[in-house]
């Protein structure tokens, strides 16, 4: 725990040494922050590298399909009142990549870590984390994500038990029941815009009824659970009662549900909540994410959108028609080289909007918008895109991989 100031073992110090020189090797040849090779060979040298450099912090993990980038940098920014905070702030949110940024915070306290959804128990198992945050679980990288109810179970099982604090979403069906198995849960009412992936009951298979904002399964009982904590329009609830007014510069009803959950966050580790709100107020753009940046006399907002769910909150945030917008899709490893996904995605929601499209899988989305009945054309890349529209705003929604060609073009 936090205190306790055992050195790191000598295999451990040359294991970190080693990662640092590799990971700087990394950058200086331009591949890169250099943070997952550089953890790829620590681990290697020392495969408890993780579990050594954890056990002086008190450690968050966060986890979810959609906003845990955000949420992990909230947290730290309300934990930075109370202790020097280590985090894996550019989302590399593997073991190695989350061994690199451990080995980086000699002098922290506490460690907030963004964990890849398949990963969690295991990286649960090694950092022995004294809170972990579940926002969401929906459909994501469906070539290699296993369907949304085995990642819950994967969650359920490898969290029976936690001594650690959840925090959980009680609008979830999928991470009620996955949480449901610890013994100490923290209840979030954080909402759910996206609901296409808890129709059925995680538990029985049954059919989940959805009166209002409640859910319950008819056959088995399951329901949703009584949350302390809420989001409350531009108010975060605590269990006490009190509201708290969310003041946030990142945009979107879904920022301000990420601003409640670590809030209930940051309370277990003893920061009050006006305190947590009003230093997340500090946080301007996450990774690139919200960024407003000058392009060819254009003002563009960078927001990234990797899968559905993603897609739908990113819509209700964009400025409305006809502002100009640009979407841009890939399917690289990273992305996800399965493109079906698009299929869920409501468009209808652009309508009035001019589409520009590009990106390298630009004809599935093209397709895709067709038979949405959406106006739109397919450009070469962003520069001929931008000079499509007209000087002014333009709204650029891209996923993970072109969302980083995209900061690569106009310089950010």
């Amino acid at each position: 725990m936090a205190g306790n100031s055992d050195p790191l073992s000598p295999r451990a110090k040359l294991a970190v040494t080693a990662g640092k020189a590799v990971a700087a090797a990394s950058r200086a040849a331009g591949r890169g922050s250099g943070s997952v090779i550089g953890g790829r060979v620590a681990l290697k040298l020392d495969p408890d590298l993780l579990a050594r450099l954890a056990q002086n912090l008190d450690v968050v993990l966060v986890s979810a399909t959609n906003g845990k980038t955000t949420t992990t940098r909230l947290i730290a920014e309300a934990l930075g009142a109370a202790g020097p905070v280590v985090s894996n702030a550019l989302g590399a949110n593997m073991p190695a990549g989350i061994t690199s940024a451990l080995a980086g915070g000699s002098e922290a306290r506490y460690g907030v870590i963004e964990v890849d959804e398949k990963y969690l128990a295991g990286v649960a198992r090694d950092t022995d984390p004294k809170c972990i945050a579940l926002l969401n679980l929906s459909r994501d990288q469906l070539d290699r994500a296993a369907e949304t109810r085995m990642l819950a179970e994967n969650w359920r099982e490898g969290l029976a038990g936690s001594k650690a604090v959840i925090v959980a979403n009680a609008d979830d069906p999928l991470v009620v029941w996955a949480a449901s198995s610890s013994p100490n849960v923290v209840w979030v009412a954080a909402g759910q815009m996206w609901k296409d992936d808890a129709w059925s009951c995680p538990s029985c298979g049954g059919v989940m009824q959805r009166p209002g904002e409640d859910w319950f399964c008819g056959e088995c009982g399951f329901r949703r659970p009584t949350p302390s904590w809420a989001l409350s329009g531009d108010h975060v609830l605590d269990p006490h009662g009190s509201a708290w007014p969310i003041h946030l510069q990142l945009p979107g009803r879904a920022n301000k549900a990420n601003a409640a959950s670590s809030a209930a966050v940051a309370a277990v580790f003893g920061v009050p909540p006006q305190v947590a709100l009003e230093r997340m107020y500090q946080v301007q753009a996450v990774a690139g994410r919200y960024d407003v940046v000058q392009f060819m006399q254009r003002d563009l907002r960078l927001l990234l959108a990797k899968n559905p769910a993603g897609w739908l909150e990113t819509f209700s945030l964009i400025d409305p028609p006809p502002t100009p917008v640009i979407l841009s899709v890939n399917a690289r490893g990273a992305d996800g080289t399965d493109t079906s996904w698009l299929w869920d995605v409501d468009y209808t929601r652009l309508t009035g909007h001019p589409i520009c499209v590009i990106g390298d899988r630009k004809l599935d989305l093209a397709v895709r918008l067709e038979v949405a009945n959406q106006h739109f054309q397919v450009c070469a890349d962003l520069d001929e895109a931008v000079r499509a529209a007209p000087p002014g705003r333009i709204e650029v929604i891209a996923n993970y991989t072109a969302f980083q060609d995209l900061r690569r073009r106009v310089g950010n």
